[in-house]
């Protein structure tokens, strides 16, 4: 246990712990610094700071971005994550997160239409109940839990393997932010980029490499680190490449709760000798 979590969700987005929470399971995992990351917004932010007063523990500012990125090669269009931490004047982001929600809620609307013409049932009422009536909160892991509370599918990984991924009847690509254009807002929020989960995103290992090489040319600041889970010789990947382009590390669990039994709250990967911490650049 390092103490540092910089990647976590509340009920906010598609955790299942509320902010207050997630601070008291953090202190309890014994956490000096844990940023709450949710999907596309900012709303826990201040709920969690407040919880957080009564204890000793750090609370970053966070929001994980849903942005895209191609290669002009390909021009195939790939989606990733961009995780905005520590943001000292977050007004451009905000503003940029507020069309962020347009499009959530919007993309969750069609998904459900899609699905209605697999399954025969319009959830999306269902859905929306999960988020306690915000339709810009609902993530494809919100419409996964409502498929598999119909009996439709026995667990979420089903949904997204019959409906919900990349290449499925009811797949919607999420049209938001450029990877540059995120970098560049993150940037004038003065808050840093970090390229959340790197080789998660059913990339080729050469794939993995050029958006590692694609962030660090647009002036990202840090990459995740991949969990100790992953093969070996992945993590030597991810590296080599932040050594070769002088990037900085993040460490985060990308904790769910109840969602994501499997991972655990503040079990994170250990920087290798001489990477530096993210971390250690927080105001």
């Amino acid at each position: 246990m390092q103490g540092i979590d910089l990647h976590t969700h509340s009920n906010i987005s598609d955790g299942t712990l509320s902010p207050d929470a997630l601070v008291t399971l953090a202190v309890e995992c014994g956490l000096h610094t844990l940023a709450l990351t949710d999907h596309d917004t900012m709303d826990g932010v201040d709920l969690i700071r407040k919880s957080a007063q009564a204890y000793d523990i750090k609370i970053i500012s966070g929001v994980e971005i849903s942005s895209q990125w191609s290669r002009p090669a390909t021009k195939k269009t790939y989606g990733v994550h961009i995780v905005a931490l520590d943001m000292q004047q977050p007004e451009p982001l905000l503003d940029a997160l507020e069309i962020q929600k347009k499009i959530r809620a919007e993309r969750a609307k069609q998904i459900c239409q899609l699905l209605q013409g697999c399954i025969g049932q319009d959830i999306y009422q269902d859905v929306l109940a999960l988020v306690d009536g915000e339709p810009d909160r609902i993530t494809r892991t919100h419409i996964a839990k409502t498929l598999v509370n119909k009996g439709i599918v026995s667990r979420p990984q089903q949904a997204f393997d019959r409906f919900l991924k990349e290449g499925k009847r009811a797949f919607v690509k999420f049209d938001g932010l450029s990877l540059a254009e995120t970098i560049q807002i993150i940037h004038q929020s003065q808050g840093y980029a970090v390229l959340a989960h790197p080789t998660r995103y059913d990339l080729s290992a050469t794939n993995v490499r050029y958006l590692i090489e694609l962030f660090a040319q647009l002036q990202g600041d840090a990459v995740e680190l991949p969990p100790s889970s992953e093969a070996l010789s992945t993590r030597h990947m991810v590296d080599r490449m932040v050594e070769q382009f002088n990037l900085k590390v993040s460490i985060g669990s990308d904790f769910h709760g109840d969602n994501m039994p499997w991972i655990k709250l503040g079990n994170t990967p250990v920087p290798k000798a001489g990477q530096q911490g993210i971390w250690n650049a927080f105001r």
